[in-house]
C-alpha cells in the first residue's frame, strides 16, 4: 500500500450547499419596514396626545391593535421571519413563545382580578354599612363596648 488513504466512513464530509438561502433582506425592504414603523409609532402618538378617542378604554385597545401590527412587521422585515427560514423552525419557536406569554398574561390578569375582587369584600356598597359581630349583639346595653366609650 502506497500512500496515504482514509475510510469512508471515516471522511467528513464538507457541506458547502448553497441550496439553503438565508434571506438577509434588501434596502428596499428594510426602507419598508422603516417607513412602516415609523408610521405605526406615529399614529399612536398623535391619537394619544391630540386626544382623538374620547374613552381611554377604546384608546387602549387602538393602541394595543397597533402595537401587535408593530411586532408583526418587525418580526418580517427586520428579524426575517418566516415559514421558509430554518425549514420553519423559527416560526414554530415563535409561536410557543407568543403561545406562553399569552398564558402568562392572561393568567397573571385573571389571578389580579381576583385577588382585588375576593380580598377586598368590604369594599361594596351593601357591605360598608356598620354591622356589630354576633357576640355583641346580644350584650345588655351596659356591656356594649360602644356605651362604654361613651361614658
Amino acid at each position: 500500500m502506497s500512500g496515504h488513504q482514509q475510510h469512508p466512513a471515516l471522511v467528513v464530509p464538507h457541506s458547502h450547499d448553497h441550496d439553503t438561502h438565508v434571506d438577509h433582506g434588501t434596502v428596499k425592504s428594510y426602507v419598508t419596514g422603516f417607513v412602516l414603523a415609523v408610521i405605526l409609532t406615529a399614529i399612536p402618538f398623535w391619537l394619544v396626545m391630540g386626544k382623538v378617542i374620547d374613552k381611554s378604554s377604546t384608546t387602549g385597545i387602538v393602541l394595543l391593535a397597533f402595537g401587535a401590527v408593530q411586532i408583526v412587521v418587525h418580526m418580517i422585515y427586520f428579524l426575517h421571519m418566516n415559514t421558509k427560514s430554518e425549514g420553519g423552525w423559527t416560526m414554530l419557536a415563535m409561536l410557543f413563545t407568543v403561545m406562553v406569554v399569552g398564558i402568562m398574561l392572561s393568567g397573571s390578569l385573571w389571578v389580579m382580578y381576583h385577588l382585588n375582587h375576593n380580598m377586598m369584600p368590604g369594599m361594596t356598597p351593601a357591605s360598608m354599612q356598620e354591622t356589630v359581630p354576633e357576640s355583641l349583639q346580644n350584650m345588655p346595653a351596659s356591656h356594649d363596648m360602644h356605651n362604654m366609650k361613651m361614658q
